[in-house]
């Protein structure tokens, strides 16, 4: 079974690429690959129209050239990671830079990887595939295991603590995920902030403190650890 049909199958629908880049014979190009593969793809040559696009477009996975005019590529991949859709989208960026500084502040503005120009099609596919492949496997995960005790259910929203296990109101099942999703790192309040609730929604600053303060209650004080004047990190 082919990479792509093996994605739709488990989708049970086409998966959606959006490709973002002033060239429009570098779209049409990708394009054509992808649509070989039987991927649903859009392209855009305006970088100024990409966030709308892709919020009604609602891809799986955005093709993001950096150099575009008016609008540059890193700065529509961090336009989009501000709302809370497109917070675990796969971007990757299509660069001809070689310059570690450029790729590193589109990493910090929530790129996922990269591919280098001239685009090989065989390494972009096999790029895309494995990316998309990536993320089947994270969202098919039901259970994260953080330590020998933390157990967080995705599929039931349950918590399981050695024996015992609960259930937790939406948001701070949220946080408690998120924090999980890379244990021992810290997220910042304002990460938190955008991913759980969404730049779009105002919340008061003691918020969040009051969430944790709550999944400390239930969970002990010991697994989630205050980084003071940052934010919080979930123990490993």
């Amino acid at each position: 079974m082919a990479l792509n049909q093996e994605f739709v199958e488990m989708s049970k629908e086409p998966v959606r690429i959006l490709i973002v880049d002033d060239e429009e014979d570098i779209t049409e190009f990708l394009s054509y690959n992808l649509k070989k593969e039987n991927y649903h793809v859009l392209c855009i040559n305006d970088s100024t129209k990409a966030i709308a696009t892709a919020e009604s477009f609602r891809p799986d996975l955005i093709v993001l050239d950096i150099m575009m005019p008016v609008m540059n590529g890193i700065e529509v991949c961090r336009h989009l990671r501000s709302k809370s859709y497109f917070a675990d989208i796969i971007i990757v960026f299509l660069t001809a830079i070689e310059e570690d500084l450029t790729q590193i502040k589109a990493l910090e503005n929530g790129g996922d990887d990269f591919i280098n120009k001239p685009i090989k099609p065989k390494v972009f596919i096999s790029r895309i595939n494995a990316l998309l492949r990536r993320m089947n496997r994270n969202e098919n995960r039901k259970e994260i295991n953080i330590g020998s005790e933390l157990i967080i259910d995705r599929q039931q929203m349950i918590v399981k603590i050695g024996k015992n296990q609960f259930s937790l109101p939406k948001k701070e099942f949220e946080i408690l995920h998120l924090l999980s999703t890379r244990p021992g790192e810290v997220f910042s309040r304002d990460e938190i902030y955008s991913k759980v609730w969404g730049n779009e929604i105002i919340v008061s600053d003691r918020t969040i403190d009051v969430h944790i303060r709550k999944l400390r209650e239930k969970l002990g004080n010991e697994q989630i650890i205050t980084i003071k004047g940052i934010g919080y990190k979930i123990k490993t």
